[in-house]
């Protein structure tokens, strides 16, 4: 089971929902050409099918992504505990720089520049992962290691 947040899992929930709606759209196209005769060389008709078969694809794998995910924060976290979902500000303790990461289950389309996404099974996720308010958390990079303490932690 892989831990994701409830907005993460909304949010997975939303792209089937939109892929299923979908469905008869494509239908309604496939029908269309059909109609215009010869399928052997109708454009229109290869177009919506291959439409059709990459939305299915995309349906299986939402369903399947959605089988296998629990939602985490069922259960009582501290406020001052890093759990998936929560924005929290990191100062790197070498350049005393501040920024905000969003630790999620996985990563989203959405780009924000409030914050940078990692997921809880990154280098920086596995880290953050239950720690508090005021604790330094090692990261080891590819390029290195690097501590982060942890300044606030936003939601």
């Amino acid at each position: 089971m892989e831990m994701i947040s409830k907005t993460d899992k909304e949010r997975l929930e939303a792209q089937l929902l939109e892929c299923l709606k979908f469905r008869p759209v494509i239908a309604g196209r496939i029908a269309e050409a059909r109609a215009q005769g010869d399928l052997k060389e109708n454009a229109d008709y290869h177009a919506a099918r291959e439409d059709q078969a990459m939305n299915e694809a995309k349906v299986r794998d939402l369903e399947n992504k959605l089988s296998h995910v629990q939602v985490a924060g069922e259960i009582d976290v501290p406020r001052d505990m890093v759990f998936l979902g929560a924005v929290v500000v990191l100062r790197d303790i070498k350049s005393n720089r501040e920024e905000k990461y969003r630790l999620v289950g996985q990563l989203s389309d959405d780009s924000s520049d409030d914050y940078i996404e990692v997921t809880g099974s990154s280098p920086i996720g596995v880290a953050l992962m239950k720690a508090r308010i005021g604790e330094t958390v090692r990261v080891d990079l590819p390029k290195g290691e690097r501590r982060f303490l942890i300044v606030t932690i936003e939601g």
